[in-house]
């Protein structure tokens, strides 16, 4: 009885749907349901991009797009660019400057006057000494002082290559040393710490990162599950984070930084979700030489389960022994509770020779994600625990010289007197009508910028002058950067 008014009522709704139903065209019907799809697929692709980019940013975007698409409008874009490109590949100073470069080995070769070739071609670079700002950290000429030194170190050891740890023992030993006093330096031997920080010498801040956000997608896949990994940086964080993104496929989320120009903790949280691997801060950010708040960082990252890495490449050598002169540093090491990793260059003000860095890890659970093992290779067993295969053991020695030759009583010294200038020039900088300091810098990176003045045609003047700074947009700025203690030497000399 049950099934028959059942069945009586459903016959009863479908004589009643075809009745309505019969009114519209059968293509209408068809149409329907498939436009009803598209629809809504179009309103959620456009919450995704408003999610992604914020509503001010997508109505511009969707205008500018608009205005592309009158008549005309591309192809007058898409000229300019090309007039441009075209202005570069035939700049008359580019063509000259590659005339009579070597295209061919020579048929015969120049023994020792290759080394007379390459003094003729050093003379046309810029003297950099103390003039140029995030270049060149080693004051002097090269064949004294500390340059003298880790130069000739670099040479006994120009030969070797640690990846074959069995022969080259002596860079093995002196890597592992640098990567062990480093982090004695950033709170590795403090309780906090966990007392398991680890890591390797590295390129240069930029792999350092690469390895750190690798490991870092790696170990919160193995601890999480995450296969659409997201990571979140302020604006002000290196552009390397952005390279990692590509390098590894990973969702990357700028975050404007707050008006002291640090990361901005609130907009931070709000962006976090089940797929963030991983947060950054930067004491200092390169553009202007200010702190995030790494504290505040940490806790957000430790509550939420995620990693976080701390880019120490620029202030890796000054902010400990800034600390130790009784300078108000906050903490920013792994002393910190949430740090997971931390990127810090010795080639800067660790005065080693370029392509020098270090990646840290709070535990070893974390760094064996940097580690790639291939076992079933015909040549045998690859271990690689960086970016790199083989790697000059010639950096690593230059770097273990440098630390041991300066000492913590020396870098305390240069810290000393790299601060003091700093502080003279944002003092001298603040009685400039025209200028002002953009934030307040903890260290010895100093940004300016001005409301009266076109900021990067003062940057090409001073270019022009044979000062060299690092031009930097929002806000338009420019920065004064102690690359070498020559800077403290000449920065206030008169000007000839």
């Amino acid at each position: 009885m049950e099934f028959s008014s059942f069945f009586t009522s459903l016959n009863r709704f479908r004589a009643s749907a075809n009745l309505l139903l019969s009114q519209y065209e059968p293509l209408a019907l068809l149409l329907a349901p498939l436009l009803s799809l598209f629809a809504a697929w179009a309103l959620q692709s456009s919450l995704h991009l408003v999610r992604d980019k914020g509503l001010k940013a997508t109505i511009l975007g969707f205008f500018i797009d608009s205005i592309k698409l009158v008549p005309g409008v591309r192809n007058y874009i898409d000229a300019e660019k090309q007039k441009v490109v075209d202005k570069l590949q035939s700049s008359s100073s580019s063509k000259s400057k590659r005339d009579g470069w070597r295209t061919e080995l020579p048929r015969v070769g120049l023994g020792v006057g290759a080394l007379e070739k390459m003094n003729e071609e050093k003379r046309n670079d810029v003297a950099w000494q103390g003039k140029c700002s995030g270049t060149v950290y080693i004051a002097g000429g090269e064949s004294e002082g500390h340059f003298s030194l880790i130069n000739q170190a670099c040479s006994m050891f120009s030969h070797t290559n640690p990846l074959h740890l069995d022969v080259f023992q002596s860079v093995v030993r002196f890597e592992a040393e640098v990567v062990a006093m480093t982090a004695a330096l950033l709170g590795g031997k403090e309780k906090a710490s966990g007392g398991q920080i680890c890591g390797n010498m590295t390129s240069g801040g930029t792999e350092s990162i690469l390895l750190a956000v690798k490991s870092s997608r790696d170990f919160m896949k193995a601890k999480k599950g995450i296969t659409r990994p997201e990571m979140i940086i302020p604006e002000s964080a290196h552009s390397a984070y952005d390279k990692a993104a590509q390098y590894f496929n990973i969702k990357l989320w700028r975050i404007p930084v707050n008006k002291e120009f640090v990361a901005d903790i609130t907009a931070i949280k709000r962006r976090i979700n089940k797929n963030t691997i991983l947060i950054v801060g930067s004491a200092p950010g390169f553009p202007h030489g200010i702190i995030d708040p790494i504290v505040e960082l940490g806790e957000l990252a430790f509550t939420c389960g995620i990693c976080f890495h701390v880019d120490l490449c620029l202030g890796g050598f000054v902010l400990p022994f800034a600390r130790e002169l009784g300078y108000p540093i906050p903490p920013f090491d792994f002393s910190v509770t949430g740090v997971t990793s931390i990127s810090v260059d010795v080639h800067k003000y660790g005065l080693a020779p370029k392509g020098t860095s270090v990646v840290l890890y709070r535990d070893h659970k974390i760094r064996k994600h940097q580690f790639v093992a291939v076992t079933e290779w015909s040549g045998g067993l690859y271990v690689s625990p960086t970016i790199a295969g083989s790697r000059p053991g010639a950096l690593i020695a230059g770097a273990w010289a440098a630390m041991m030759s300066l000492g913590f009583e020396g870098y305390l010294s240069n810290t000393r007197e790299i601060m003091e200038v700093s502080k003279r020039i944002q003092k001298g900088i603040k009685e400039i009508p025209e200028l002002f300091v953009i934030g307040r810098p903890d260290m010895t990176i100093v940004a300016f910028g001005s409301d009266l003045l076109d900021i990067f045609e003062v940057n090409d003047i001073m270019s022009s002058k044979g000062w060299h700074l690092n031009a930097l947009q929002r806000p338009n700025s420019s920065i004064v950067g102690l690359s070498t203690l020559m800077a403290i030497r000449i920065a206030y000399r008169p000007y000839s």
